[in-house]
C-alpha cells in the first residue's frame, strides 16, 4: 500500500484538530486515517497527582516519540496500530487503546510534530498553522475547561508558565521544516483548499501536493 503522509503542525489552539476533522469530512473515510502525536504523552501514574500537575507537558521530552515513530512506520507499511488513550485529566495512560487503520492517506497532527527532525523526515508534505497567541489562549481555555476538567486559572497559569515559553523555544522555530505556513483562521476554507489535492486518487495520479 502506498501511503501519503500529510502533517499538520502549530501551537496549542492553532486549529490542528479542527482542520483535521474538516478534512476527514471532505474525504472518503475509508481512504484516510488520523494519527495524533498528542496521544503519545508519557504516563505519569508513578507520581503523586500534585506533582503531575507541576510537570512541563509542553517540552518535547513529555512525548514518547519512539513509540510514535514505530506506529508511523507501521502505518506507512500498511499495518494497523493500537494507539494508547491518554487521560489528560489525570496525566496517565488510561489502559485503553484505539485502533488506527492503515489507509492510503494518513493525516498526522501535533504541536511538536516538526520539532522532531526524525518525525518531520517521515512527512510527505506538512503545513504549519501560524495563529496569534491571544487566539490560541482563548481556544485552549475553552478546550481545557470543557474537555479536560481544568479550571480557567490553572489553564492560564500553565499557558504562561510552560505553553508560551515552550512554543517560543520549540514550536515556532520548527516552522522552517514545513512545506507551507498558513495564517488563515478559517479551517473550513483551508479544508476546501487542501481536500481535493489530498484525495488518494489525486495523489496517486501525481496531481496532488507534490505534483510538479
Amino acid at each position: 500500500m502506498g501511503v501519503f503522509v500529510f502533517g499538520i503542525c502549530g501551537g496549542s489552539g492553532a486549529g490542528k484538530t479542527t482542520l483535521t476533522r474538516c478534512l476527514i469530512e471532505r474525504l472518503d473515510a475509508t481512504e484516510a486515517s488520523v494519527l495524533a502525536f498528542d496521544a503519545y504523552y508519557r504516563d505519569m501514574s508513578h507520581l503523586p497527582f500534585a506533582e503531575r500537575r507541576r510537570r512541563n507537558y509542553d517540552h518535547p521530552d513529555s512525548l514518547d516519540s519512539d513509540l510514535f515513530l514505530r506506529h508511523l512506520d507501521a502505518l506507512k507499511r500498511g499495518i494497523d496500530v493500537e494507539v494508547p488513550v491518554y487521560d489528560f485529566s489525570t496525566h496517565t495512560l488510561s489502559g485503553c487503546f484505539e485502533r488506527v487503520a492503515a489507509a492510503p492517506l494518513l493525516l498526522v497532527e501535533g504541536i511538536l510534530l516538526l520539532a522532531f527532525e526524525e518525525v518531520a523526515a517521515q512527512l510527505d508534505y506538512s503545513i504549519f498553522m501560524d495563529v496569534p497567541e491571544d487566539v490560541r489562549l482563548r481556544r485552549r481555555i475553552h478546550r481545557d475547561m470543557s474537555e479536560r476538567g481544568r479550571p480557567e486559572d490553572h489553564v492560564r497559569r500553565q499557558f504562561a508558565a510552560t505553553v508560551a515559553p515552550m512554543h517560543d523555544a520549540y514550536v515556532q522555530p520548527s516552522r522552517h521544516r514545513a512545506d507551507r505556513i498558513v495564517v488563515s483562521l478559517d479551517c473550513d476554507s483551508l479544508a476546501d483548499e487542501f481536500a481535493p489535492t489530498l484525495a488518494p486518487a489525486t495523489v496517486a495520479a501525481g496531481s496532488g501536493l507534490l505534483a510538479g
